[in-house]
């Protein structure tokens, strides 16, 4: 393969080598040595398409295409859909991988740490790059699992497009509606594919119904099935009335048949494809204007004569503008429907240049990127994946980090084929690069070419901001967009095997966190212990693997404890003062402040000033109040949570001359601390909403369960044969759940969970939980 490089750039001159790194995917090479031996690792994968023989492509088109040609899309669904399956089969049909790989072998491209091959689910989401009939895909599979939601989140921010996959026996699930949301917040255009439609229990009417219902979307069907469950055999292309057969004794799907339906043949089938046709235009027409008058115009006496082009060009208006969505259908284990799928990406979702970033008017064609993932490889060191909004990057070449205000320099760029990195002279706009050598960048982080462009921006930002009132707040946020990280809901503490491996645990642990902002790293001010944050249980399972497998360190976990919070029920006031002399210094300051409960829910302390504090006494010490009474607050009184929903207002304020600004931080958090002390408390405790999808026979037993649990049921849904539990539950009862549920149903309910709020306990549970943590019970 590298000889065929050679020969290539040996007769293009002027064009870079390209360096081939044989290495899976960015995350694999650590883990794999140290992978159980029980996976089976022999994979053959293929060199870039179009170096091979006589069929070579510039290398340019390859690297650069042009901008309408690009498609950055991401797969998203609830956990178990098939994800993975669906984008491994994209890879192997695109020509970048030789053998196909599943999910329950552990040899997919897009999941290959070890973790996620061991439990044969996503955990992080993987970057890859392919060509399709001429379009360059940027393709994101991400993660179904409730605990890793900022990793869908985080790449959703940098998508043109996604792709929805359903499980078509189950329909819309709990996590569908999250990633679904998270999709909605960022106007991101989508298409949806209903997956296992060989599945048993497979309906596509039930699913296309909930995706209606439930999603509150309009669903286009532009495919139907032939046959459900064990007769699925193909598809109908319902816009160019085809029908596309696979054939059944092929192994890998690659030979289809698509033939048009004729009234010999097949007269059921025509009629129901010709009928679902012309509901397809008349809702295609109801939702474009532009099309209707093309309809009302040329084609009002018969819908069979409006060409497909047409047709497909107003299905691709109509989804930009997400006022519907196209419904695919197919089977990615069995190998069926997977390259319709690859054509509908190409056809019906927007390249960059066809979506509307208002921030591109203020960089102009300067270099704007935004760091959406970081990755830590042991021989490169940081790689930090980009989408590059405008302007061009390349090696070596200095740039200015927003967020952290700083400026460093990439050493190289490379392009994710597949399972293999590219190395890169350049990279323009629309594109998603990888790139080496930056040590600070985090994820999230705005970058540009330097710090001017970024001022010269910001002005245009303020001046367009000025022109529509108010909207200077707004330009600002855009400018430096990045991710709204959750706050964690679970902690436990996390000790080195002995003192001398504290600092390599902190070096990890920065490593990850760097990875991962949902990871929450602290230190127990009392007991001196690192305490390790994260937003589930299978979360912090993962980073005690991974530290392990990937740092050498065995590292040892206290037990799994819920993040409660705290807060108060009545108005209190106290006082305090703080006279220190220091050398020949006096230290005096008098404090008096009055802290008070809220109705609106506020994790921060909301800071109110009484008009008797003057402007002046502001000014100077302001931030050392406010840093005050935020520490206060981050231990409440009762447990040391967090304390929330509280205002506290400053009443006075006497400052000596000459005193100093961490004597008064000092002085107001501990009146703050005071304050709280004196007033009727409260704990807070996180309830979680909880979907159970569980068998008839098995119900009775799972709502017994339950009520042990004081979970609170909202209502019972009928799914098919199966019943869908949907309640609330307290976080605390919920811990170790699976398991139970496992034994409960013999193995065959599945649930979903996911933070609700935070609801005050019930007196007797709080003086249960209190008399617990003090070791009276």
């Amino acid at each position: 393969m590298l000889s065929n490089l050679r020969i290539f750039a040996v007769s293009h001159q002027t064009i870079p080598s390209v360096h081939i790194n044989n290495i899976c995917c960015y995350k694999v090479r650590a883990s794999l040595k140290r992978l159980k031996p029980h996976v089976p690792l022999g994979r053959n994968y293929s060199s870039l398409p179009g170096l091979i023989g006589n069929d070579i492509k510039s290398l340019h088109s390859i690297i650069n295409p042009p901008i309408a040609k690009i498609r950055n899309i991401g797969i998203m669904a609830h956990i178990d859909a098939g994800k993975t399956t669906t984008t491994e089969r994209i890879l192997y049909y695109s020509g970048y991988t030789r053998s196909l790989g599943d999910v329950d072998d552990g040899d997919t491209v897009t999941d290959f740490m070890a973790q996620e091959r061991e439990r044969g689910i996503t955990i992080q989401s993987a970057a890859v790059t392919f060509d399709w009939k001429g379009y360059r895909v940027n393709l994101i599979d991400t993660p179904g699992h409730v605990d890793f939601t900022l990793e869908v989140e985080r790449c959703l921010r940098v998508l043109d497009g996604a792709v929805a996959i359903f499980d078509a026996s189950a329909g819309v699930e709990a996590q569908t509606l999250t990633v679904w949301r998270q999709a909605d917040k960022h106007n991101i255009p989508r298409i949806c594919f209903l997956n296992k439609m060989d599945k048993t229990g497979a309906s596509f009417k039930y699913a296309v119904e909930s995706i209606r219902e439930k999603l509150k979307a309009k669903p286009l069907l532009l495919q139907l099935p032939i046959g459900e469950a064990r007769t699925f055999k193909g598809v109908v292309d319902v816009v160019t009335k085809e029908k596309l057969l696979w054939n059944s004794n092929s192994n890998d799907g690659k030979d289809f048949e698509r033939k048009p339906l004729l009234e010999m043949s097949d007269p059921e089938l025509l009629k129901e494809t010709t009928e679902a046709r012309n509901a397809l235009i008349e809702q295609v027409a109801d939702l474009d204007d532009e099309f209707a008058d093309v309809v009302l115009e040329e084609f009002s006496e018969n819908f069979d004569l409006l060409p497909a082009e047409k047709l497909q060009t107003a299905i691709h208006r109509v989804t930009l503008a997400q006022t519907a969505v196209p419904v695919l259908c197919g089977s990615a284990l069995k190998n069926k429907g997977i390259q319709p799928l690859l054509d509908a990406v190409t056809m019906y979702l927007p390249s960059p240049e066809e979506r509307n970033y208002e921030f591109l008017q203020w960089y102009k064609d300067d270099l704007c990127a935004l760091a959406f993932k970081v990755l830590h490889d042991k021989q490169r060191g940081p790689l930090v994946f980009m989408r590059i909004y405008s302007g061009t990057i390349k090696p070596q070449l200095a740039i200015h980090n927003v967020n952290g205000n700083c400026t460093e320099r990439i050493s190289r760029l490379l392009l994710p084929f597949a399972d293999q990195h590219v190395e890169i002279p350049s990279l323009t706009a629309g594109n998603i690069a990888l790139t080496v050598g930056l040590k600070h960048t985090a994820t999230g982080d705005t970058i540009v070419s330097s710090k001017s462009s970024a001022l010269a921006a910001a002005r245009r930002a303020e001046r367009e901001g000025e022109k529509k009132h108010g909207q200077n707040n707004e330009a600002e946020r855009v400018l430096l967009a990045g991710v709204e990280i959750p706050e964690p809901v679970f902690f436990c503490t996390i000790e080195p095997p002995s003192v001398s491996k504290q600092p390599d645990l902190e070096h990890a642990l920065k490593c990850l966190q760097r990875e991962d902002p949902s990871l929450k790293v602290r230190l127990d001010p009392d007991s001196g212990q690192t305490i390790l944050c994260g937003m589930g249980e299978l979360h912090i399972e993962i980073i005690h693997d991974r530290i392990k497998r990937e740092y050498g360190l065995e590292t040892y976990l206290g037990p799994l404890q819920v993040a409660y919070r705290e807060t108060i029920l009545n108005s209190v006031c106290a006082t305090d003062t703080l006279d220190r002399t220091l050398g020949d210094k006096r230290h005096l300051v008098t404090v008096e402040v009055e802290a008070r409960p809220i109705e609106t829910s506020s994790v921060t302390p909301v800071i109110e000033y009484a008009e008797s504090i003057s402007e002046g006494l502001l000014k100077v010490s302001q931030e050392a109040i406010e840093s005050g009474i935020h520490s206060a607050c981050l231990q409440g009184p009762l447990l040391g949570s967090p304390v929330q929903d509280v205002a506290i207002t400053l009443h006075s304020l006497t400052i000596h001359p000459g005193t100093s600004t961490t004597m008064i931080s000092a002085c107001v958090s501990r009146c703050v601390q005071k304050a709280l002390k004196k007033a009727d408390k409260q704990v807070l405790e996180p309830l979680m909403s909880l979907e159970v999808t569980v068998a008839r026979d098995y119900l009775s037993p799972v709502l017994a369960d339950l009520a042990q649990r004081r979970g609170n049921i909202q209502e019972i849904q009928t799914r098919q044969d199966n019943k869908v539990v949907i309640g609330f539950v307290p976080l605390a009862d919920i811990m170790g759940y699976s398991t139970v549920l496992r034994t409960l149903t013999s193995g065959s309910a599945t649930f979903a969970l996911e933070l609700s709020t935070y609801q005050a306990m019930n007196s007797q549970d709080q003086n249960t939980l209190l008399n617990r943590r003090s070791g009276l019970t």
